[in-house]
């Protein structure tokens, strides 16, 4: 199982006369030493174009490489508030290009944030916009993982039918600023990917690694999906943190993803039972089972 980050991070703790590439590098290096993987360039992207900030990014590490770019629904959302008509499929075909750049340059992995996705509910024309917008964005683009983000609130009156109109191979969402996205993730079909957004980037928060461990369990267990469809992340930007709780709550996924790797007697060791046993969990303790009796030889 992989853990990643949805959103970016806090400036690192750098003196104010550093350069960008040495904040990049700062950001990567608290990305592996937590074990995540799709790295991120965190919000500090060296260059002008997707391309270059995801070569300026894989050239510090040998890890998997995520990009991350702004949705089409979501630019579009913006400048129609500035009286641009259209301007949501406008930046698909714009986007589009981008795509096929970054699949040319060796980019495999590439995230689609559409905050403004959990603003659609029940407006048809919004719904009908946002598949037409996606549907451009990903037309003839070939070679790539493509993952649909939302975070930040609830997505799911928009419709399963909406958000994965355009052919994502998987879906990340907040989980926890937007709780019934898990209607979401039950309603997606078991071949895509889920990244449960489920590490919540409060301060403070209960980041126990039992709660991400049954976000990944219960992920997996829609669809027929499996845990190797199945990652976890943050639910949101931790920009707002300090960088110590930033890291810290780094940590704690990257433990999470390593515990799911384990054998399950091994793993029951290391957490609260009730987080892999169904019968403990649904009575609120651990309950082990009393051996049967053995059968008395007959006479």
């Amino acid at each position: 199982m992989f853990a990643t980050l949805l959103g970016p991070l806090p400036r690192p703790p750098l003196g104010e006369d550093v350069g960008a590439p040495e904040l990049l590098e700062a950001a990567i290096r608290a990305q592996e030493a937590a074990g995540l993987e799709p790295i991120t360039d965190g919000g500090f992207g060296v260059g002008t174009t997707p391309v270059e900030r995801w070569k300026a990014t894989a050239e510090f590490t040998d890890r998997a490489v995520k990009a991350v770019l702004e949705g089409p629904y979501t630019v579009g959302r913006r400048a129609e508030a500035d009286g641009a008509d259209d301007a949501a499929f406008v930046a698909a075909d714009a986007l589009n290009a981008e795509l096929r750049a970054l699949a040319a340059a060796g980019c495999m992995i590439v995230e689609i944030h559409e905050p403004a996705a959990t603003t659609i509910g029940a407006d048809e024309r919004g719904r009908a916009r946002f598949r037409e917008a996606h549907r451009r964005l990903l037309a003839g683009v070939d070679g790539l993982h493509l993952s649909l983000a939302i975070t930040g609130g609830n997505a799911d009156a928009a419709g399963i039918e909406t958000l994965l109109a355009a052919p994502y191979a998987s879906l990340a969402v907040d989980l926890i600023a937007g709780p019934d996205n898990w209607r979401l993730v039950a309603a997606t079909p078991g071949d895509r990917g889920i990244v449960c957004g489920a590490l919540s980037a409060e301060p403070g928060s209960d980041d126990a690694p039992e709660v991400l461990l049954w976000a990944a369990a219960y992920a997996a267990s829609t669809g027929g999906r499996g845990p190797v469809r199945v990652g976890l992340a943050t639910a949101s930007s931790l920009a707002g943190l300090t960088w110590e709780a930033a890291t810290a709550k780094m940590r704690r996924l990257g433990e999470a993803a390593r515990l799911a790797d384990l054998p399950p007697d091994e793993l029951r060791r290391s957490i609260d039972p009730r987080a892999v046993d169904i019968r403990s969990a649904a009575l609120g303790r651990v309950d082990p089972r009393v051996p049967s009796r053995p059968r008395r030889s007959p006479r």
